[in-house]
């Protein structure tokens, strides 16, 4: 069955992004698939946004890049540009939260919303018991565990293209560490077991505003040690040779992560994890297989003793079995044409007797 399907981005990056942003290269990944796939495709987001489908820009630029302080102002526009198409659609896909229940509710659109982010929020139950009927994907099944009540259709793990990364074989020798300095992803942590390992930890991390003092009170203050190099947000390219090169990476996470875009993308690399047991963590590797799960830092140090153990193979062909951006797209597709033949079935005219 092909469908005409409305990606709707998030316009804080552009699709992909140009440096750091995970659901914006989530969307980058599916929407190309689904295009591979010979779906027609129409993309909602930033006009610095690159893609085969077709581009409905709501802005020139992705408002990161402005600096935009009223971001909210600008998704009302994306939502009015939703109103304008609502009817062009087999199915609508959501990427922006719960931005959009009250259009799509009262213009009965079909549609299905992932929520990439966190969910352990104290309003969240409150509404999500208002919109209890909304369809949901979740990124992993403990995402879940906040909203039991919620509208929960499928859980469809993150992918890549399959030929994204390269395998490496970590010629390196360093631990890297790479996403965001914040306080939940521990790049204290991950100081502290290269240190205790005598490893090299490459950091390679965007700073946002909120974490600016976070930085520079605690994590700044570690950098001065030999084995620990900096070097701030990388791009894309980049960000391949280190994983490929890399003996594994470190993911010291505090914080229930919804999915962790990273660890697939050492995975694919042939990168094994070394990764704190909390949120998706446990979904996602498997424990002396393709990296360590542990609960401390001590118990990390041995892991990175044990890094000899893994088959960097084998991370590779788990990558390969589960985390392909065309498993993500079937995936989806399977969930669109069940709601695309419910809304059909359910907007038909039926003569009357």
């Amino acid at each position: 069955m092909k469908l005409k399907i409305a990606q709707v981005a998030p316009l804080y990056e552009a699709v992909p992004p140009k440096l750091y942003g995970g659901t914006e290269r989530v969307v980058s990944y599916l929407t190309e698939s689904l295009v591979e796939k010979g779906h027609e495709v129409t993309l909602f987001a930033s006009g610095d946004s690159v893609t085969k489908a077709h581009l409905k820009a709501i802005t020139e630029r992705a408002l990161r890049l402005d600096d935009c302080s009223d971001p909210l102002a600008i998704h009302q526009i994306l939502l009015k540009a939703v109103i304008d198409h609502s009817t062009l659609f087999d199915i609508w896909h959501f990427h922006i939260d719960y931005l959009h229940f009250p259009v799509s509710k009262v213009l009965k659109i079909p549609n299905l919303t992932t929520l990439h982010g966190r969910l352990d929020l104290p309003a969240l139950p409150l509404l999500y018991n208002c919109y209890n009927d909304m369809p949901l994907v979740s990124i992993s099944d403990d995402q879940r565990k906040p909203l039991p009540m919620a509208n929960w259709l499928k859980t469809v793990y993150h992918g890549l293209p399959l030929h994204l990364y390269n395998y490496g074989e970590g010629r390196g020798g360093y631990l890297l560490f790479l996403g965001r300095i914040s306080p939940e992803k521990g790049p204290d942590k991950a100081i502290e077991i290269a240190i205790n390992t005598n490893k090299k930890l490459i950091i390679a991390a965007k700073i946002d505003k909120a974490d600016k003092k976070y930085f520079e009170a605690e994590i700044k203050p570690l950098l001065n040690h030999p084995l620990i190099e900096f070097i701030g947000e990388v791009d894309e390219q980049q960000k391949k040779v280190l994983l490929e090169n890399a003996a594994a990476l470190l993911f010291p996470i505090d914080w229930p992560e919804p999915f962790g875009m990273v660890m697939i993308e050492a995975l694919a690399a042939g990168t094994p994890v070394i990764a704190f047991k909390k949120g998706s963590v446990p979904e996602i590797l498997q424990h002396g297989k393709t990296g360590f799960i542990v609960e401390t830092v001590s118990e990390a140090i041995d892991a990175v003793a044990h890094l000899y153990q893994i088959n960097r193979l084998v991370c590779r062909h788990e990558f390969e079995k589960r985390f392909t951006a065309s498993i993500m797209a079937d995936n989806y597709l399977e969930l669109y044409e069940q709601i695309h033949v419910r809304h059909k079935y359910e907007t038909m005219n039926f003569p009357t007797a």
